[in-house]
């Protein structure tokens, strides 16, 4: 089995349970897996992440690709430390009218100041929607919180 790149412990409850009251939250993105150098979620595709040509918005896709990339950045840092988003692409390959698009990020880079990360977005046949990238800025945390904890706010 491979060793894991997360430095923080990893839980789908937990992961989802921070995303509470946000626009995770609010367009419907589950997390649904955790494996040793990759985390999953899907979103879908309904009245909040279409456009008014009934497809899928490409900002929802990139809400997606960010929230997936940030979420797996600060897992692989050290307790501590905040991964904060330095840039964002993505390439929209074909629409998605219905059902859900599927979302994996996976590390291109894992540096000690940066990290990059790759997303696919997949529809339910399986084929590519979107790819994006992400590049993150490991700094140190200044608030005095760690991300395990702020799914305990009220």
């Amino acid at each position: 089995m491979t060793a894991s790149i997360f430095k923080r412990p990893t839980d789908l409850a937990q992961i989802q349970a921070i995303h509470r009251d946000t626009a995770v939250e609010r367009l419907g993105i589950e997390f649904t897996e955790i494996g040793p150098d990759y985390i999953v979620a899907r979103m879908p595709v309904d009245r909040r992440t279409v456009q008014p040509m009934g497809i899928l918005h490409g900002g929802a896709s990139v809400l997606l690709a960010e929230t997936l990339g940030s979420v797996a950045g600060i897992f692989a840092t050290e307790p501590g430390h905040a991964a904060v988003g330095l840039d964002i692409n993505a390439n929209h390959m074909r629409a998605a009218t219905q059902g859900w698009v599927t979302g994996r990020v996976s590390p291109i880079h894992l540096g000690r100041t940066t990290q990059v990360w790759s997303i696919e977005i997949r529809d339910d046949a399986g084929k590519m929607v979107c790819i994006a990238r992400i590049t993150i800025a490991i700094v140190p945390d200044s608030s005095g919180k760690d991300v395990a904890t702020l799914s305990k706010r009220s």
